[in-house]
């Protein structure tokens, strides 16, 4: 075994995440290593791995360890020299955005509005805010495993439309500095349905699967009966312990199960002061 010979794994809250030492993903060879890496994904849902240094190539590498990558709709932000690798970044150049400018700053699941959502995503931080700009995650296995017997009974059969272009009506309608999706890019991705619990392929737990970034409605109820149920949802996931809050370093590389979590940027940082990632997204399969 190269680069990773002990692997030691962390708790980091109660809810949701671990940290991983003595990895170095640029190496991690073959074997228990990458096997107790996987392992600790699907026991802990969030992997905060600390003072990395990965070229795009060796992000892509590891990533790929976990399955097929995926491109994102937004074209014109992954790196050019390797269009798996997406750039998450408030930096300009020339007054334009060179990456996905306010990212995730709203409670969500990656591509959830997917047929086949984001299985994994990994986010590698290149620069960082003096102050600020946290990621929190939240565990949906522990938020389906608190509610009541009869609650989920009653969420066992319904379906919910998934929409991109939720995102866009609610949350980026007040920022300028995000333009709205092509008419070209609505067209990649068209609303979809998902059941609102999902069972993990791999673990077998069953997990809430809505979100309040791309999900518009429950099919079948009527808008008053579809929203009293969502928001009470989205209430009930965002208690504090379902939640791990990162703090960002340069050199972070964080991976997070898309099957089981959400997460959600914090903008409480200075936006002149840059914010450069890199991410990777696992292609998933259809949820059931």
């Amino acid at each position: 075994m190269t680069g990773s010979s002990q692997i030691s794994v962390r708790r980091l809250t109660g809810g949701v995440g671990a940290e991983i030492t003595g990895a170095d993903l640029a190496d991690i060879g073959d074997g228990a290593a990458f096997e107790n890496i996987h392992q600790a994904f699907l026991d802990h849902g969030v992997l905060v791995f600390r003072k990395q240094r990965l070229e795009p190539d060796e992000l892509v590498a590891f990533s790929s360890r976990f399955g097929p990558l995926e491109q994102h709709v937004l074209k014109q932000f992954a790196l050019p020299e390797n269009p798996d690798v997406f750039l998450v970044s408030n930096v300009k150049d020339k007054g334009k955005a060179v990456g996905a400018i306010r990212a995730g700053q709203y409670w969500h699941t990656d591509c959830s509005y997917m047929e086949r959502p984001t299985m994994a995503s990994l986010l590698y931080a290149l620069d960082v805010p003096s102050h600020g700009g946290d990621t929190m995650f939240a565990s949906m296995v522990r938020a389906y495993e608190e509610l009541s017997d009869t609650m989920k009974a009653l969420l066992a059969n319904l379906r919910a439309v998934h929409d991109y272009t939720n995102a866009y009506d609610t949350f980026f309608a007040k920022f300028p500095d995000r333009p709205p999706l092509s008419e070209q890019e609505k067209a990649k991705v068209p609303p979809v349905e998902h059941p609102l619990v999902r069972t993990h392929p791999e673990t077998g737990y069953k997990a809430l699967f809505v979100n309040p970034g791309f999900t518009r409605r429950i099919a079948g109820l009527t808008e008053e009966e579809s929203r009293a149920i969502l928001d009470f949802l989205f209430k009930h996931a965002q208690q504090p312990h379902f939640v791990y809050r990162h703090i960002w370093a340069a050199g972070d590389l964080v991976m997070w199960d898309n099957r089981a979590t959400w997460h959600l940027a914090v903008a409480d940082y200075p936006m002149d002061e840059r914010r450069h990632l890199h991410r990777t997204s696992v292609a998933g399969d259809k949820p059931r």
